[in-house]
């Protein structure tokens, strides 16, 4: 007589103890998106001109403010109006520092020194909103020996505007309004902000990259408070796996 075996009863013990882990690992798989996306919302760029320095072929960012900043002749320089995180991801002229073709129509001069200039108001995209961006144009300033960037840029591309703590807002007149706004990463509308301004912005006063940086470490990348949460999360999904298979 053939009999049917009947499936095996799940335990009552182990089905109770299945259920408070896959809820409790979901709620953790739902913190750590949380925590991520915090990250992705609070990751937000600041509006201003960059100051670069060609260096024959390719462009660097400047370590010094154009007002501490001397170039010797037949130096390149860079200035860029785009939205950046910081100077590792901050966008770069799109004209080549090309001395020769910028002041071939400039020719020396005793006792003046010439300073190529590149000056790239940037896209669409990053313009204020209201504003169009001009197209980027190039220069030649004919100044003295001893004069700065911020003197040699004065020289070609007035009007210039600075804030209150000198900080470069505006060249040739562009942008009307605002300097080193914050901007959200969304959709990427200023926002007021007390932040600092943004590291490594043309601030004439700065001395350094380094002087310039916030100090709070708190760049495009996930901030440190944000990765000891991930951390713990994970913690916890672990610590939970390894008490519900001591149980069964």
């Amino acid at each position: 007589m053939n009999r049917t075996r009947r499936a095996p009863v799940p335990s009552p013990v182990l089905a109770r103890s299945r259920s408070p882990l896959v809820a409790l690992l979901a709620a953790l798989v739902a913190a750590s998106a949380v925590l991520l996306g915090a990250g992705s919302a609070e990751a937000a760029g600041y509006r201003y001109w960059s100051f670069w320095e060609g260096n024959g072929k390719n462009w660097e960012y400047a370590t010094q403010g154009p007002s501490l900043l001397r170039p010797d002749d037949g130096t390149v320089q860079g200035f860029r109006f785009a939205v950046s995180e910081d100077s590792g991801d901050a966008a770069q002229p799109r004209r080549a520092p090309g001395f020769g073709a910028i002041c071939a129509d400039t020719p020396a001069k005793d006792g003046r020194k010439r300073v190529a200039l590149v000056i790239d108001p940037g896209t669409s995209a990053d313009a204020p909103d209201g504003e169009k961006p001009p197209a980027p144009r190039t220069a030649c300033a004919q100044v003295a020996p001893d004069a700065s960037s911020a003197e040699a840029l004065a020289a070609v591309a007035k009007p210039l505007r600075y804030d209150s703590s000198a900080m470069l807002c505006a060249i040739s007149g562009y942008p009307e309004s605002g300097c080193g706004e914050q901007v959200s990463g969304e959709d990427g509308s200023a926002k007021p902000s007390s932040s600092p301004e943004p590291s490594g912005s043309a601030r004439p006063g700065d001395a350094s990259e380094a002087a310039r940086d916030d100090g709070d470490g708190s760049g495009g990348g996930p901030s440190a408070g944000l990765l000891v949460g991930i951390g713990a999360v994970l913690l916890l999904g672990a610590a939970a796996v390894v008490q519900a298979r001591r149980r069964r």
